[in-house]
């Protein structure tokens, strides 16, 4: 039996030792968000190009349209395979149209809305849309909204692998171009959306294989 206040005592060491850790978590999660902040002003200052802001603002409304492309599949009787692979599309690309945007207005420049007919262009007071490599054409758009089921799939999965593959003609541009491609958050995006629609374009070969077979 151990006396009482021997308890206490322990009790008491075991209390001040607990809010000592407590204290250097709370400490060194501070110091973590502190440092995550210090590197994002720190990108801010790097030189980011011309080249840059073209690539990230026309990947916005790039994105845009895969997102609407995506968010089709269940409405429009898509398998249960290509409705599970268009959720991942369009988490994933939602998601980096916020870190484009993001970009863009840290470094005071345009925020283009994320239009998925094109990057929208005022000419004479008229208002234009410019399509990125690959973006489907109006009534390419119209022809994947009126399929339904195995025709919805075969089309997706079509218009995807040419979207794709205009996506990463938008990264081979920037990384030709002289200085560009330099700032951190663009070189791995840029590096991300080419690897990642390299192999989803396999797998969505392998899916219209399937389809065919």
């Amino acid at each position: 039996m151990i006396p009482t206040k021997i308890r206490l005592i322990t009790l008491s060491v075991l209390t001040v030792g607990l809010g000592f850790i407590g204290t250097g978590a709370s400490a060194q999660v501070q110091a973590t968000q502190a440092g995550i902040e210090q590197a994002r002003k720190d990108s801010i200052r790097r030189p980011y190009t011309a080249a840059d802001i073209e690539f990230m603002s026309g990947m916005i409304s790039h994105h845009a349209q895969a997102v609407q492309m995506a968010k089709w599949a269940e409405s429009h009787n898509a398998s249960k395979g290509v409705q599970i692979f268009c959720g991942r599309i369009a988490t994933a690309q939602t998601a980096e149209i916020g870190l484009m945007q993001q970009w863009l207005a840290e470094r005071r420049q345009p925020v283009p809305d994320a239009d998925p007919r094109g990057m929208k262009m005022d000419m004479g007071g008229t208002a234009h849309f410019m399509a990125m490599p690959g973006m489907l054409t109006e009534e390419q758009m119209k022809q994947l909204d009126a399929a339904r089921g195995a025709d919805f799939d075969r089309l997706f999965l079509t218009f995807m692998v040419q979207h794709h593959r205009g996506a990463i003609q938008m990264v081979e541009k920037l990384f030709g171009t002289p200085g560009a491609g330099q700032d951190e958050i663009v070189f791995k995006f840029a590096n991300d959306v080419q690897v990642d629609q390299s192999t989803e374009i396999d797998r969505m070969m392998q899916m219209l294989e399937a389809l065919d077979g």
